[in-house]
């Protein structure tokens, strides 16, 4: 059965059949990630664009890679050396790369809505790989996957995302997809890093980390987005990590089962000790190589559909 949109734009609204499809799809992808011959000709013929406007490492590296692995051909645009420079509107340089047969594009923009206006100017497929401060929606899936790749399952389980909600796209998109697939979803940080209203979207919130870490499964643990000024929020990073750090020896104190995911880069000694970032309760780096294998069954899923 195909997904029921043509393009991945958000997990708001996502229902658990497509979730759960995108997941199992991924399963497959993992077992040949872990061939001596990592490739498959599934996207032979297509090709993809990856329309990068802000920078990321991980999601554009994780993104081409997913695309060479399906055999895909594909062009990163680079707004250093693009037309955008010359004067050239967003619009005008989307509709001048489409004139060139692309069949799918991944974008990440500084501003929310980009992914969404993109559909309106566009008949490629879609797929957000981060907009503004709005949604993340292959990070939520990959954080799911390591997580029920490593507890079984996601219905039951509760899971906090502890730091700095207000200027995250991956919160937004953990929270829908989680609790669509039958998590308790909680937050926790300080009253400036949540944004009001947070309670309308289902969610528990907490102003105490070791509360967090007792009353949970899982932690996400996100980045201080020092880039999007939020350090304007807080007295200071000292102060930050000895209110909401996750240390061992919080971990031991409360709760010796809990699971960390961190979606990167780590500020070490702020949102995780090193201790903790290199210990046995994270599973950080196997988050990026599901990365790549839940990538790939977005774009296996997206392009098969035309």
């Amino acid at each position: 059965m195909p997904l029921s949109s043509k393009h991945l734009l958000g997990m708001h609204g996502v229902p658990a059949e497509d979730l759960n499809m995108i997941l199992d799809t991924a399963t497959t992808f993992r077992e040949v990630l872990e061939r001596p011959i990592k490739k498959v000709p599934t996207l032979k013929g297509k090709t993809i664009v990856n329309l990068f406007f802000e920078n990321s490492t991980r999601t554009r590296i994780s993104f081409e890679l997913a695309q060479k692995r399906l055999s895909a051909d594909t062009i990163n645009f680079s707004t250093s050396t693009s037309s955008t420079k010359k004067g050239e509107t967003f619009k005008d340089t989307v509709k001048n790369i489409e004139a060139m047969k692309v069949d799918m594009i991944v974008v990440r923009h500084e501003s929310a809505g980009v992914p969404s206006y993109l559909t309106k100017i566009s008949d490629a497929n879609i797929i957000n790989a981060g907009d503004g401060r709005h949604e993340h929606p292959t990070q939520a899936l990959l954080d799911i996957y390591s997580i029920r790749e490593k507890l079984g399952k996601i219905a039951g389980l509760k899971v906090c995302i502890v730091g700095d909600i207000a200027h995250s796209r991956v919160a937004l998109s953990n929270i829908y997809a989680l609790k669509t697939l039958g998590a308790e979803v909680s937050v926790c940080g300080p009253a400036t890093m949540i944004p009001f209203g947070m309670e309308k979207l289902g969610v528990k919130i907490i102003h105490n980390i070791d509360q967090a870490i007792a009353e949970n499964d899982v932690l996400n643990v996100l980045r201080i987005q020092l880039e999007r000024k939020a350090g304007t929020t807080i007295p200071s990073l000292r102060e930050y990590h000895n209110y909401f750090g996750v240390t061992a020896e919080r971990l031991e104190k409360n709760n010796k089962d809990i699971l960390i995911l961190h979606p990167g880069p780590i500020n070490r000694g702020v949102e995780l000790s090193s201790e903790v970032a290199d210990g046995p309760y994270q599973i950080i780096l196997d988050q990026v190589t599901n990365g790549v294998a839940v990538r790939m069954s977005v774009l296996y899923l997206l392009g098969t559909m035309n």
